[in-house]
């Protein structure tokens, strides 16, 4: 008979094995999906949603800023 240990290393080495790389390769091939990009872009600008507009000028937005771009002419 053999020992707990040989079972379970026989079984992680195969079919454990088996398991993980089809899991991996299926939330691969979910992640990148192609109805997926509106979803992976929502998720990219989630941060910025409640953030002020970027402010003109330098946009250091100091307060009394008046570092205005100077007008080449």
């Amino acid at each position: 008979m053999h020992d707990t240990y040989s079972i379970l290393r026989h079984f992680a080495d195969s079919w454990m094995l088996l398991a993980m790389t089809l899991f991996f390769l299926g939330a691969c091939l979910w992640a990148f999906r192609p109805g997926a990009r509106d979803t992976h872009d929502e998720a990219a600008r989630a941060i910025f949603r409640d953030s002020p507009p970027p402010v003109a000028g330098c946009g250091k937005g100091c307060p009394g800023c008046n570092c205005q771009p100077k007008d080449p002419t």
